[in-house]
């Protein structure tokens, strides 16, 4: 690739970077204000990891700019706009990424498309997604934590009540909140999951292995982080529930269900180090 398609591209890359910058703060800010969105901070730093250790196929693979690329990236402008001017922003958002694909793609060609497909459709995850659509399923998640919890709590020999997503003690009650339902966990862990399955060269059900893994580990880390916080909370109180050490637990179980799926991606893996890129 030349100086000159160089330049090209990187003032196409600050167009589209001017064109979606009223986007920009606003997802910001919903990445920060909902801790569910939290991986979204990641999700840049990843895909540009990828792409790096793609480099060589990349060099190695011709330029060809294609007009299929260029119809995309249309698409996406239009929608775009559309959504925008409708205040719709989950559209919007998808719009933006779509477009960078678009521009890759018409800029580069297919062949080289190809090579990013992966690290340009993780970019999907920055995407927050919809309340009403999380709603459907947190509650859901909500109650199974409790009454799971509620179960593996009487075992300890602790006197445990139950009413929906609330706990009640001897001397205190916990609530169950829409955050500690663990659909965090299980956005972030089965984004993890697709990154190791990219990195995971051979045989699909290795990769469908670690995909289904996901959710239930990242529902078993959640169910473990809501019994221990019902344990502390029965001998010291609510507090425990609270503040730092209520998103210090959060911390903790995320590591141990990142430590589950690794651990899992390393045994469906083992001997095949030399296969990873």
């Amino acid at each position: 690739m030349s100086t000159e398609d160089l330049l090209k591209i990187l003032l196409l890359i600050i167009l589209w970077c001017a064109a979606f910058a009223p986007l920009f703060p606003e997802l910001v800010r919903d990445w920060i204000a909902n801790s569910d969105n939290s991986h979204a901070f990641l999700v840049p730093f990843i895909s540009l990891f990828l792409v790096w250790q793609q480099r060589e196929l990349l060099h190695e693979t011709p330029t060809v700019s294609s007009p299929f690329g260029g119809a995309l990236l249309a698409a996406s402008l239009l929608t775009y706009v559309v959504s925008s001017a409708g205040g719709l922003a989950f559209p919007a958002r998808l719009a933006m990424v779509a477009s960078l694909s678009g521009l890759a793609w018409f800029c580069l060609g297919g062949k080289k498309v190809r090579l990013l497909a992966f690290p340009l459709g993780i970019l999907l995850f920055m995407v927050p997604i919809p309340y009403s659509l999380l709603s459907l399923v947190s509650g859901r998640l909500q109650l199974m934590a409790t009454h799971i919890s509620e179960k593996l709590i009487s075992q300890c020999a602790i006197p445990v009540y139950r009413e929906g997503n609330m706990l009640y003690f001897v001397q205190t009650q916990l609530e169950v909140a829409e955050a500690c339902s663990g659909i965090r966990s299980i956005v972030s862990l089965t984004m993890i999951s697709l990154v190791f399955c990219f990195m995971s060269r051979k045989g699909w059900w290795r990769k469908i292995s670690l995909i289904l893994a996901a959710i239930p580990i990242a529902i078993a880390a959640n169910i473990v982080r809501v019994t221990g916080t019902g344990v502390l909370a029965h001998y010291f109180g609510d507090k425990v529930a609270k503040g730092f050490l209520h998103e210090f637990s959060g911390i903790v179980i995320f590591i141990f269900g990142f430590a589950l799926l690794f651990s899992l991606f390393h045994f469906l893996n083992k001997g095949e180090a030399n296969d990873l890129p």
